[in-house]
């Protein structure tokens, strides 16, 4: 077995850890976890009879973020969802699904992007899982979100945030 004190390579640091010269930027995902989850099938069985309409499927998507620690950041990932066929509720869902992350040796002005983009897109496939069962276990074929762009709904946001403030008038 070669170390670094017989002439051989060092030895690999575990994934995650800090390196003596590694002081690139870090993000770590030290937890996730549902906070809140919800499935709705309120016209069952009715509403499981097989129909020649493909149902209508509405989706909203919310991130938010909030510091635990000093480089520690609760990050939720928000879910809702709902399918109507002719006007009657097939099933509706609403998911929390969070993580606490830890962001190292990165620049202040680029710690919001990272928890509103990079995070949420580390926690999606998780979410999507959770309401892809759900929605299976309901009763129905499994519903298999598509990816999302966050760093355009990050944008969005931003655009939303700036349009809404006030600008300042000449007196």
């Amino acid at each position: 077995m070669a170390n670094s004190t017989n002439g051989g390579p060092p030895a690999a640091a575990p994934a995650g850890a800090p390196t003596a010269t590694g002081q690139g930027p870090q993000l770590n995902v030290l937890a996730q976890y549902i906070k809140d989850f919800s499935f709705e099938n309120p016209n069952a069985p009715r509403s499981l009879t097989p129909t020649q309409q493909q149902p209508s499927i509405n989706i909203q998507i919310n991130v938010n973020a909030k510091p635990v620690a000093e480089n520690d950041f609760e990050v939720e990932l928000k879910l809702e969802g709902r399918a109507e066929t002719s006007g009657s509720l097939l099933f509706s869902f609403e998911i929390l699904y969070a993580g606490i992350f830890r962001v190292l040796n990165v620049p202040q002005a680029e710690v919001h992007p990272v928890m509103l983009i990079e995070c949420p897109r580390l926690l999606f496939p998780f979410a999507r899982e959770i309401i892809a069962t759900a929605v299976r276990s309901g009763g129905f074929p499994p519903l298999l979100i598509d990816p999302v762009d966050f760093a355009g709904l990050y944008r969005q946001r931003m655009g939303e945030m700036q349009n809404s403030q006030p600008t300042p008038t000449a007196s």
